[in-house]
């Protein structure tokens, strides 16, 4: 645990490549309230290139933005070291590129409608472990089951470690256990404000790579390090309240209003978000027919095999899901994507289309779904005008250009290859 009195100040943000990035401060500097960082953090991809990325400032000589740090401090999982987030501005305003910024605009906009959103974020990830060549290979856990916990699932105990952590470090975790295959693991984070929800997922994953690494292990949040297991993916549960407190998914205990609008936008603007929500090669992988993930554009009450699941039983804890997302992706890009296509439903009064009947394994009444590759995902968004204009036009303009440039690195790259390239950092 982390013991003694505070000497240093770690100041973080999450880029679009949903790399932590930061400096290490005295706290005396970081009291100061400001940080200085280069753009051209944005403008750098995963093997260290320098691309001419939108907003980055590329021909204007990297110039400068400043991390706006939160009065608050976050507790760290390291000695004698407290975590300080907070959002980019250029000039004094918002950076666009900056995803928290973009989130915090986007309840705002909520907010001037009357309805304050809730997020709770199921995360998905897969342990691995060094062979004698010291090569990574999935976690050894030949007792392990879904919803297993345990010895059985975790010999080493490294999630009962991230759990005590967690803990420590006021990360709320709702629940912990064993996934559908052997060394995976699901992270379901408790409900709350979108920032701090987002927050504690950024949180939590870095740590939990932290902590795994200094045990000799690594977890993995790729959406599909292993060919023939089960995808890991990033699970966005939403809900509204009114003025009065009131959830408004299904506030006379069936699906309202707002709900139908809002499963009519994100079902709108299926292609354009899997440009935002799937933002790796390897994502495609994962997203399948019959996988369980948000390949159908469709929606059903209480079905795994829908993109958009609703839970209508409780009309205190009615929630959307939409299963899309994984956790390569900027939890708080991600979370904007969701809130923003279903408040372009709210606005445009899009109607609902009829849920999905059908099994979702060998039959679907749905015949729209994601594209089948990254470069396909990125056209995709480029074509939604409406979509990028409410996520954000300079932010969906450099991940575009970031994602262009990814593709076309790993063209020709095996799977294997590909998962070697990002596992890394994911």
């Amino acid at each position: 645990m982390v013991n003694g009195d505070i000497t240093r100040t770690r100041a973080l943000f999450c880029d679009l490549l949903n790399l932590p990035r930061g400096k290490y401060l005295p706290p005396s500097v970081a009291g100061s309230g400001k940080v200085g960082f280069a753009r051209g953090a944005f403008a750098v991809s995963f093997d260290r290139d320098l691309l001419e990325v939108p907003g980055c400032g590329f021909y204007d000589g990297l110039p400068d933005m400043e991390l706006v740090l939160d009065e608050e401090r976050r507790k760290s999982w390291q000695s004698k070291t407290e975590i300080a987030l907070g959002d980019l501005q250029v000039d004094n305003q918002p950076f666009g590129l900056c995803a928290r910024s973009q989130l915090k605009r986007t309840v705002v906009e909520w907010n001037n409608i009357g309805l304050s959103p809730k997020i709770g974020l199921e995360t998905e990830a897969y342990l691995f472990q060094k062979d004698e060549d010291g090569v990574w290979r999935p976690y050894d856990t030949p007792g392990a089951f879904v919803y297993g916990t345990g010895p059985s699932n975790d010999p080493i105990g490294v999630m009962d470690e991230i759990w005590e952590m967690a803990n420590h470090c006021d990360i709320p975790i709702e629940s912990m256990n064993g996934e559908f295959d052997n060394g995976q693991f699901e992270l379901t984070l408790k409900f709350d404000d979108p920032i701090r929800a987002c927050d504690d997922a950024f949180l939590m994953r870095m740590m939990a790579r932290e902590i795994a690494l200094k045990k000799d292990l690594l977890i993995t949040f790729l959406p599909k390090p292993i060919p023939d297991r089960g995808g890991s993916g990033l699970h966005v549960n939403f809900s509204f309240t009114d003025s009065t407190g009131q959830n408004m998914i299904a506030p006379d205990g069936s699906l309202g209003k707002v709900a139908q609008n809002c499963i009519a936008g994100l079902i709108h603007h299926h292609e354009g978000l899997s440009g935002l929500l799937a933002s790796t090669v390897n994502s495609y992988d994962r997203l399948n027919p019959a996988s369980m993930a948000g390949y159908w554009a469709n929606w059903a009450e209480d079905h795994r095999l829908v993109t958009t699941r609703t839970s209508t039983k409780s009309p205190k804890s009615a929630r959307l899901e939409h299963r899309m997302a994984d956790c390569a992706t900027n939890p708080y890009l991600a979370v904007t994507a969701v809130l923003q296509a279903a408040k372009l439903g709210v606005i445009e009064k899009l109607p609902l289309p009829p849920a999905e009947d059908l099994d979702g394994m060998e039959n679907t009444r749905a015949s729209r779904h994601v594209p089948p590759s990254l470069d396909r995902a990125i056209d995709a968004l480029d074509d939604d005008v409406q979509l990028r204009g409410a996520v954000g036009n300079l932010l969906c303009d450099a991940l575009i250009f970031q994602k262009r440039d990814e593709f076309n690195r790993l063209k020709g790259k095996t799977v294997d290859q590909v998962r070697d390239f990002y596992l890394p950092f994911i």
